[in-house]
């Protein structure tokens, strides 16, 4: 007999406590338990497409039929399997949650979840710009603002979790994923995804890290393959924007790594799933699977010799939940249970998080109903008459879009052609010039979903950089030409588009990437590249329009940094736009015109050749150009770096006192005028060097930074303080220490621009610091 949610919750009978969560451990069989432990994923075989790893390899055929009796513990990606209208993927999830609540025993809901990583990934939802194009804003104001923006969209349609965002930190270019990341350096990473969970979670939506952890330092930037780094790279590199969002924004789920670090998967890696994120950090939330990644401790790492070994293992570790679908948390489970093999303890320690956070969500209130907001009061007898009513892409959305695709766009280089000033004729040439694909990362759905549905529609206006450049000068006669494709290496296109540059006033040459999933493009999930040069025959189509002899900007449409040859000195201008958007090419057009003055910082830097990776600016000495090497990693453009439209003059850096105690605070202080015509935004970037150091350190490391917005002719003040605490780093006993001894704070445009600099001394005993420690720097910028 079926017992209601609010029978069991208002019957003293079913438990002596009064907490809900203990009642239904009590009360639950073994295989009802199971059931709220693994999602199920509907439709992925026959509509889904190959969207995650190894996918048809592992995947289930799903009985619901068998499965809903026992109870659900979530629908994996109700919205992000299909194209689906709105409206009616609402009402389809409605009508699986009633079916839930009705045929299984207790009626629990299941908790829906979804992909988020740059928008609601649901058909006709907004694109918003990639996260690397989050990093380049320095704006985590903005960030957290579009967040809340995608949470809400969510939560409207009845989606209760979202798989975002990416922490992982950009060690090696050449990773497919760079796109998904926010960039180089953890500060950005940690402030930039922090932000972005405090806007998911206050609309009501579980947010969800990953890769927990050292996903992007695998081996060779190549998809799910080793990792070997060491204790310092991974305590004071890899882990401190996860610390960072457990400690500072409420995150209420975390996704473990596909890796093995070390040759321990993270998957069945206790240390690091309980003894570090839960123990240490105080972590309270779910743990939940990447996709098959229960498996995958059978399939590729080999440390599991059945199925329900590889549960076990996950569930001592500390998963709690198998995503995308059942697999190994369902029957090779129940077996190991039944025959002693693995403890029931067990699974009520992953029950009792589950069940708390449906809790949380209101899923164990007697009065919850499966009717998500947007369809409140809607007459849902005749779900196609609701077709179209709920729009994912309101101007709301799309006027937001467009400010951080803005924010986001990164002028390099400029020799004066910029901003464009109304020219008679422009050239507009390359493979992005007129794809609107090229504004998208992989995890968008149109590229992630649509593309593998023949006949679909977009579902969302994405205009091209050519639809932008005609709508922006109006006035100029456009002429276009593809060149060449992405990555096919033809040339025969070529001569075409040496002949309409040549008979140009300017070129703008839409350059970069074709985003997809497991080789099906040039950028995204396990599209990693062997070095970092354009892909195909574009850099020989640069080089062609170059000696044209026609002024030339590169617009770099992409998902990593790319090697730009000759162009990083013979271009006349380079903007570098990482995926922007469905408003992204209104922004990037923008910006040649001038009506946008450019503010966007690099949140990685772009390499001055294309075989120099591993690299990035957080490196020891050792790392940096040097005698005893033919190799010169220098980049072109160091992270951090930005042009603008208008000139800032700075103040030196100044410090209210030249020695603190090893746990103390100083306070560094500048001021930034806007000495240009018009106004403009300057990014203030404060770096530490530790000159002696008991561990080689990185030269630079950046530990604040603040966005400032200024009038033409207007003054800010820029205060920063300093606990000792961000002078942290993992000493040879292992321990987090801070220690005596000098620091070098610089303030700067960048990594490779440091205006000014103040030597601060640390005095007293050296300290060994946990996750209690100061994590940012208190910045106020004050008008003068």
């Amino acid at each position: 007999m079926k017992v209601s949610t609010a029978q069991w919750s208002a019957d003293p009978a079913l438990s002596d406590g009064d907490d809900p969560v203990e009642r239904l451990v009590s009360v639950l069989t073994l295989e009802e338990k199971l059931a709220q432990l693994y999602g199920v994923w509907v439709g992925a075989s026959d509509e889904g497409g190959d969207v995650a790893p190894h996918q048809h390899d592992v995947e289930e055929v799903v009985d619901l039929d068998q499965l809903l009796p026992l109870g659900l513990g979530q629908l994996t990606r109700p919205f992000g399997t299909r194209p689906v209208d709105a409206a009616l993927g609402a009402v389809s999830l409605m009508r699986t949650q009633e079916r839930i609540r009705a045929t299984s025993r207790w009626g629990i809901p299941a908790l829906a979840h979804e992909e988020c990583l740059a928008g609601f990934a649901a058909w006709g939802a907004t694109a918003y710009p990639v996260p690397l194009s989050w990093g380049a804003t320095f704006d985590p104001g903005l960030v957290e603002r579009m967040a809340r923006r995608i949470g809400d969209d969510m939560r409207s349609v009845g989606v209760h979790q979202g798989l975002a965002p990416v922490l992982d930190v950009v060690r090696d270019a050449r990773w497919g994923r760079v796109e998904e990341t926010i960039g180089e350096d953890p500060h950005l990473v940690a402030t930039i995804a922090t932000a972005y969970v405090r806007g998911v979670e206050s609309a009501g939506v579980v947010a969800t890290l990953k890769h927990f952890v050292g996903y992007s330092a695998s081996k060779g930037g190549r998809n799910l393959a080793p990792v070997s780094v060491g204790r310092r790279e991974l305590q004071d590199v890899l882990l401190p924007p996860f610390e960072m969002a457990v400690r500072e924004a409420g995150v209420r789920s975390v996704m473990n790594s596909y890796s093995d670090v070390d040759g321990v998967p993270v998957a069945a890696d206790r240390a690091l799933l309980t003894g570090l994120l839960r123990e240490q950090w105080g972590f309270e939330g779910t743990v939940v699977a990447d996709y098959f990644s229960v498996a995958f401790l059978k399939l590729l790492h080999g440390v599991a010799g059945t199925w329900a070994e590889a549960a076990g293992a996950a569930l001592r570790a500390g998963i709690d939940v198998e995503l995308p679908t059942v697999k190994t948390f369902g029957e090779p489970l129940r077996r190991a249970v039944e025959e002693g093999i693995l403890p029931l303890d067990l699974i009520d320690t992953a029950l009792r998080r589950v069940l708390r956070q449906k809790a949380e969500l209101g899923l164990l209130d007697p009065d919850w109903s499966p009717v998500p907001p947007a369809l409140a009061g809607a007459d849902l007898a005749d779900p196609e008459a609701l077709r179209g009513t709920i729009d994912l892409d309101p101007p709301g959305n799309r006027a937001l879009a467009a400010e951080l695709a803005e924010a986001a766009v990164v002028l390099l280089r400029n020799d004066g052609t910029l901003p464009l000033d109304r020219p008679a004729s422009i050239a507009v040439i390359g493979p992005n010039a007129d794809d609107p694909y090229a504004m998208l990362g992989c995890y968008s759905f149109p590229t992630h979903v649509v593309t593998q549905h023949p006949g679909v529609e977009m579902g969302i206006r994405i205009p091209t950089l050519l639809e932008a450049v005609r709508a922006e000068f109006p006035d100029a006669r456009i002429a276009h030409s593809a060149g060449t494709t992405v990555d096919g290496g033809e040339t025969s296109g070529i001569e075409e588009a040496v002949r309409i540059a040549a008979a140009a006033d300017v070129v703008i040459l839409a350059l970069g990437d074709r985003a997809g999933l497991f080789g099906r493009g040039t950028s995204g999930e396990g599209c990693d590249i062997e070095t970092l040069a354009l892909p195909g025959a574009q850099q020989q189509l640069i080089d062609a329009v170059l000696d044209a002899g026609t002024p030339a900007v590169a617009v770099m449409l992409a998902g990593r940094p790319y090697a730009l040859g000759r162009a990083s000195d013979e271009a006349a201008g380079i903007v570098e736009a990482f995926f922007a958007g469905e408003e992204g090419a209104g922004a990037i057009a923008g910006v040649l015109s001038g009506r946008v003055n450019p503010s966007g910082r690099l949140p990685v830097s772009v390499p001055a050749t294309p075989g120099t990776q591993p690299s990035t600016y957080l490196a020891a000495r050792l790392a940096q150009r040097s005698d005893v090497s033919s190799i010169d990693p220098t980049p072109a453009f160091p992270f951090g770096h930005g042009l603008s439209y208008t000139s800032f003059t700075w103040s030196d850096l100044r410090v209210d006192r030249d020695e603190i105690d090893t746990d103390g605070i100083v306070r560094a202080r500048l001021r930034v005028a806007n000495s240009g015509s018009r106004a403009g935004v300057e990014v203030v970037q404060l770096y530490l060097h530790d000159p002696v150091a008991s561990v080689a350190r990185p030269v630079q490391k950046l530990i604040a930074y603040a966005r400032v917005p200024l009038a033409a002719g207007a003054s800010a003040d820029v205060e920063f303080a300093v606990h000792a605490d961000l002078a942290v780093y993992t000493a040879a006993s292992g321990d987090r220490v801070v220690e005596a001894g000098e620091l070098v704070l610089s303030a700067g445009r960048s990594s490779g621009d440091l205006v000014s600099a103040q030597t601060v001394r640390l005095v007293g005993p050296t300290r060994i610091v946990d996750h209690r420690r100061h994590l940012t720097a208190e910045v106020d910028v004050v008008a003068v």
